[in-house]
């Protein structure tokens, strides 16, 4: 069966769906968009050699190349389902098995062996080399045809001089000083070992164009250094191929395909899958953009760095097809590998002062927050996130806060760009980093800002990706040096329509570029990365830390709650026998002098007090073992209850301020009121001004308005207060007034009392999970500040 007569008598496939046969001879040029091009199962492969599916079992060919008698000599009908021996020998198929039993082959193409010369119907394909790999149970052999006369030729002298070369391209490799150095380097060996006329290093950008980034060259041709080529010139199908092979060798551009017989492997009922086979067909789209830059064989190499695809070592022939043997893949292939594992190490090189620079400063930052134990140490030294990666301005946000420095898009343009990543770039599926030179690409709202903010390198340091730090870039007008128009997508009439069709042009063309930024190098993407691996690590340290200790203190506020309340239920006994008999004593007032009985009275107060403290106590105790019943409570009711209790002391004045009603919100009604009875009670005991003057009021988590003192965390929740003119606090008490039992006047000045009033308020207020704060000066009054998140209705 020839190649014409297959094509004659087969009618046309429709467009390959997932699965479904497809050939580039039949189907090729039917895409308007290369990114649905099946490149992995193109059906065919390049006529210059022929390719064998050989089942795993027996060792039955069960598909072949329609060219399999003018390389091997055999037609496809006498192939199929025939053993691999009838090809490659009886020794041959013994070689394969003991290959196959010895090696890994699955997705590794192994050199079995070469086929004498004068095999095919032209008898001058020259000696065939024969190379193995496995892939979905299949064992695909590409029988190539190499021009060689001898079939020992692939021995020892060829291959120790390209051992030579590589040992020396190595060596050489590792004394580049910059990443462009040994570039410009690998570029140079591989041209030297593949005698291509033209090689260039090929490197991605981050929106997916491509600059070349370094050239060795034949002297007469023009130079690409510095040129740009447009995204869609390397589909994503043949990024995605890069990233599992090395090396992808194309001998003749204008050269023929021959189809797979039967496309459709028999046993899998699936298409022959390809990625790793020298042979694999060359996608229509890609040979026309090849012929249109003039090239007649080609040669392209990966260049990954962490798995990613970095860029490509591009290898262009002219003139003529340019066929690498064996022998020079697997040398190009390994340097392939090289220059992937040290081309990072020759950048770090370069920039090893900026790699020590950025560390020193993250360690600092880290330390700083390691010794405070929370995150929120960061924004404290915020200035130092421009001390490390170079950038225009930075931005941190926690708890609500965004804290700037530099050059930066202001809160109101901050806080939906903050909102943009954490629900579209920060996902529980996305990588934990964004990082872009063009951000209006993205974000289109970033145009407004574009000259601080054009690039953007941001991590998030929470889970959720609310906490965020964000690096800003400014605009960088540039001119870019396209090898062609990079807006050109011409289009074709094809079999089934218009058709894509590559550029024609690759001449100079010059555009100037705005709303772009200086690109984020991997270094700087790498520091960020791992500053915030580091942080949320000091996340879960701190907050297991918490949970320990939150535990510990849990259990000793049970123990201590049920001491106080036995404690101070048993003592109460024995004090009430003591009053008794104090009484009875003063009663007996003619037994006993002034004296005696002054020093009863005496016992009798003290009794009183006595007492008192042990009901504080007690109080304070159930406090902590009730449960807490949450309703929906009119505050205003509230306070009014509270003052009622409270009373108001007989011939004074006293103005009760409203600046507006007081929300509804959730809570305990009895310890909401008791807490309000407290701070009432302190503004009228510790108060000489005339009137006494007391303020309610709340200020919404969203409101624009003062919170002095303001703990870590409150600030998102609803913060109630009530403030007095009375005699004020100074700063350096206000962590002892909290205190049981603490007073910081005389035991009868101001009223008496025991000292537990604010206590309890406290308590009261934890039990809701909340916070209480003063902000006082002394003779200006006292404001009391408090949250009640368990209920907090956002009112």
């Amino acid at each position: 069966m020839t190649t014409t007569d297959n094509q004659a008598t087969t009618p046309m496939f429709p467009p390959q769906a997932h699965g479904a046969a497809y050939s580039i001879k039949r189907q090729g040029l039917n895409f308007s968009n290369c990114d649905s091009e099946p490149v992995h199962t193109p059906g065919c492969v390049q006529a210059h050699g022929a390719l064998l599916a050989v089942r795993l079992a027996d060792l039955c060919i069960v598909q072949a190349s329609d060219n399999a008698l003018a390389v091997l000599g055999h037609s496809v009908e006498n192939l199929l389902n025939r053993p691999v021996g009838a090809v490659i020998g009886v020794d041959g198929e013994r070689q394969l098995r003991s290959l196959l039993d010895g090696q890994s082959l699955e997705r590794n193409p192994l050199y079995l062996l070469s086929l004498p010369a004068g095999r095919g119907d032209a008898g001058d394909a020259g000696t065939i080399d024969v190379t193995v790999h496995v892939i979905d149970g299949v064992a695909i052999l590409e029988c190539e045809s190499t021009g060689r006369a001898n079939a020992a030729a692939l021995g020892e002298g060829v291959g120790a001089d390209h051992y030579a070369l590589v040992k020396k391209t190595v060596a050489r490799l590792q004394t580049a000083d910059s990443l462009l150095a040994f570039c410009t380097l690998a570029a140079d060996e591989i041209r030297a070992i593949t005698g291509m006329h033209r090689v260039v290093v090929y490197k991605f950008h981050q929106d997916g164009h491509g600059e070349i980034f370094a050239e060795s060259k034949r002297t007469d041709l023009a130079p690409w250094l510095g040129m740009h080529f447009p995204a869609e010139d390397f589909p994503k199908p043949a990024r995605d191929m890069f990233s599992k092979i090395w090396l992808r060798p194309i001998p003749d551009i204008a050269g023929a395909l021959a189809e797979m017989v039967p496309l459709i492997n028999p046993d899998t009922q699936r298409p022959l899958d390809m990625t790793y086979c020298f042979l694999r067909g060359v996608s229509v789209m890609y040979t026309e953009y090849l012929h249109n830059m003039a090239v007649s064989g080609s040669a392209t190499l990966a260049i990954r760095r962490n798995e990613q695809l970095w860029g490509l070592i591009a290898c262009h022939h002219y003139d003529a097809p340019k066929h690498l043997p064996y022998q020079v893949r697997a040398a190009c292939e390994f340097l392939a590998q090289v220059v992937s594992l040290q081309h990072n190490a020759a950048e770090d090189r370069e920039h090893l002062a900026y790699r020590l620079k950025l560390e020193s400063v993250h360690h600092r930052l880290l330390t700083l927050a390691g010794r405070q134990g929370c995150v929120a140490a960061l924004a404290a030294d915020a200035a130092s996130l421009l001390d490390g990666i170079d950038a225009g301005g930075a931005a941190l946000y926690l708890d609500g806060q965004w804290r700037r420095v530099g050059e930066t898009p202001d809160v109101t343009a901050l806080a939906p760009l903050g909102a943009w990543l954490s629900e579209s770039r920060f996902g529980a599926k996305m990588p934990p980093l964004y990082a872009t030179d063009c951000l209006a690409r993205d974000y289109p709202a970033a145009a407004g800002f574009a000259n601080v903010a054009s690039g953007l390198l941001a991590v998030p340091l929470s889970r959720s990706g609310r906490d965020l730090i964000l690096w800003f870039r400014p605009e960088t007008i540039q001119t870019v040096n396209w090898a062609g128009n990079p807006h050109d997508k011409t289009m074709v009439a094809g079999p089934n329509g218009p058709r894509l069709t590559p550029r024609t042009s690759f001449a100079l063309f010059v555009e100037s570029v705005r709303q772009r930024a200086l690109p984020w190098t991997l270094l700087e993407c790498e520091a960020a990365a791992k500053l915030q691996q580091q942080v949320l690590e000091l996340v879960v340290d701190s907050a297991e830390q918490r949970s320990t200790l939150h535990a510990e203190l849990a259990n000793s506020n049970a123990e201590l709650d049920a001491f106080n309340y036995i404690a101070s239920h048993d003592l109460k006994e024995p004090l009430r026998g003591i009053h008794q008999y104090a009484f009875q004593l003063t009663a007996d007032a003619a037994l006993r002098d002034h004296k005696d009985r002054s020093k009863l009275d005496r016992m009798v107060q003290l009794t009183v007090r006595m007492d008192s403290l042990l009901e504080s106590l007690l109080h304070f105790a159930r406090i902590g073992k009730s449960a807490k019943t949450l309703e929906l409570v009119d505050l205003n009711e509230i306070v009014a209850e509270a003052v009622e209790i409270v009373g108001r002391p007989a011939g004074e004045q006293v103005e009760l301020v409203f600046p507006r009603p007081l929300p509804a919100t959730r809570c305990h009604r009895g310890w909401c009121r008791e807490i309000f009875v407290h701070l009432v009670s302190n503004a009228l005991r510790y108060n000489n001004a005339v009137p006494k003057r007391i303020e309610f009021g709340t200020i919404a988590a969203a409101e624009l308005h003062p919170r002095p003192g303001c703990p870590q965390g409150s600030r998102q929740h609803t913060i109630y207060y009530v403030a007095d003119n009375g005699i004020g606090i100074e700063a350096g008490y206000f962590s002892h007034i909290f205190k049981l039992f603490k007073r910081l006047h005389g035991r009868d000045e101001y009223g008496g009392g025991t000292g537990t009033g604010l206590t309890m308020a406290r308590k009261l207020v934890e039990r809701h999970g909340g916070k209480i704060w003063p902000d006082s000066l002394p003779g200006k009054g006292t404001t009391f500040y408090f949250t009640l998140p368990d209920g907090d209705t956002g009112a």
